[in-house]
Formats: structure tokens, C-alpha cells, sequence
């Protein structure tokens, strides 16, 4: 049976919850860099030692951000594929929710993909919540695999170091029952989509093209076909 929270507990989580707003508001003004405990402090009208008590340091609130925003958007994303029931739409909604999401909120998303911040190394805690991403698409594209909506990856003329890599990706994903071929693809298709909406995002594209959307539809697209997805 779950504890219900005190008076305390709640004022406690409502404060960390104060917290961690004015840091995401001061995120999106002065970027991770300009964070500092002491200016989020002041903001709250509280003393900087009194906020250690909620956040030992900089470091900590900077994870504490990360963690939500990795939760945030795989919430957003989720939701997205259970949206849908045909495997390749379900790829393709979680694809433009990762764009829809970044655009709505880019200085999360530097944050998580961006350029690492100076003098933080984020802890081992953060990787569980990060990998939602990747083996949300990751786990569609076996989907569709098990129930006949994707095409059999053909044997890859490998050399021996890219299969020893397509090896330890089984090995990290568990997926001994998929092909490797496709585990391949899937991750190339995975980081070849944070790499169009990043130059997107961080204006690499600026000036390419009439409609950012209509290049991000087809790139999508091809990225669906990469990976094997049947066209309805």
C-alpha cells in the first residue's frame, strides 16, 4: 500500500517542482550556461542556502532537468505511436513527435542533444531514461518485423568490424530474436532523424529550403523505407 504524503512531503515536492520551472524558464533565456543556483534562488525569493537543501549543487538541478525532459518527451511520444496501429505510422508519429516536440521546446532539447554543457557530466541515472527513446522506435520496427509489415533485411556485405558492432548491439537490446540487419538500419534511422531535426533546430538549414516541414515529410519517409517499413 502506497504511503500517502504529509503536509511536508507535498510543500517539499511543490517547492521542487517551483525549482525546477524557474530553471527550465532561465534555461530557455540564457541557455544551460547562464544557469546558476543562485540567480534560480533569487527568483523564488529564496536565500541560495536554502535551496542546496532541495539541490546540493548545480550539477544536480541540471540533472534533475535532463531526467524530466527525457521523461517529457517520451511521454509525448508514446502517446503518439499509441495513436496509431499500422507499424510505419506508428514510426512515422513518433518521428514528427520528436520534431513537434523539439520545435515546442528547443532549449530542452539542446539540452538532451545539443552541445555538452561546460563542466557537467551527466550521471549513469540519466541513461535508463534516455533510452526510452531509441528503443520506443527501436521495439516498433521489431514489431513490425514479428507481424509480417516489414520487409526481411537482406544478408549486409559486413566487414568484420561492422558485424562485431551489429553483435554487441544485440547483445545491449536483448534482441536475439530480430535480425541484426534490421537493428542496424533501425539505429541508423534513429540517429539519421535527430541529425535532420538538430540541423533544423540549431538553423544549419536556414535558406535550403521554400518548407522545412516538406523536406523533414520526405526525409522521414525515406528513413521509414531504410528500415524496411511496408508502404500501405
Amino acid at each position: 500500500m502506497t504511503a500517502i504524503p504529509n503536509a511536508r512531503q507535498r510543500a517539499r515536492a511543490a517547492l521542487v517542482d517551483d525549482i525546477k520551472a524557474e530553471a527550465f524558464r532561465q534555461l530557455s533565456e540564457h541557455g544551460s550556461a547562464g544557469l546558476t543556483l543562485r540567480a534560480v534562488a533569487r527568483e523564488l525569493g529564496m536565500v541560495p542556502s536554502a535551496l542546496y537543501r532541495y539541490f546540493p549543487g548545480r550539477e544536480q538541478l541540471l540533472t534533475a532537468l535532463i531526467i524530466d525532459s527525457y521523461g517529457d518527451l517520451a511521454d509525448h511520444l508514446d502517446a503518439a505511436a499509441a495513436a496509431k496501429e499500422v507499424h510505419r505510422e506508428r514510426w512515422l508519429a513518433v518521428c514528427h513527435g520528436v520534431r513537434d516536440w523539439a520545435l515546442a521546446h528547443p532549449h530542452q532539447y539542446a539540452l538532451l542533444y545539443g552541445t555538452t554543457v561546460p563542466g557537467y557530466q551527466a550521471p549513469q541515472d540519466t541513461i535508463t531514461h534516455a533510452a526510452r527513446i531509441p528503443l520506443l522506435l527501436l521495439g516498433i520496427a521489431c514489431d513490425a518485423w514479428r507481424t509480417g509489415q516489414l520487409t526481411q533485411p537482406a544478408d549486409e556485405p559486413w566487414t568484420h568490424e561492422v558485424a562485431a558492432n551489429a553483435a554487441t548491439l544485440t547483445e545491449a537490446t536483448g534482441l536475439h530474436d530480430v535480425p541484426p540487419s534490421l537493428l542496424m538500419r533501425a539505429v541508423s534511422a534513429y540517429t539519421q532523424l535527430f541529425g535532420t531535426i538538430s540541423m533544423e533546430l540549431f538553423g544549419h538549414l536556414r535558406g535550403a529550403f521554400d518548407n522545412d516541414t516538406v523536406f523533414f515529410d520526405h526525409s522521414t519517409t525515406l528513413l521509414a523505407d531504410l528500415v524496411g517499413f511496408h508502404t500501405p
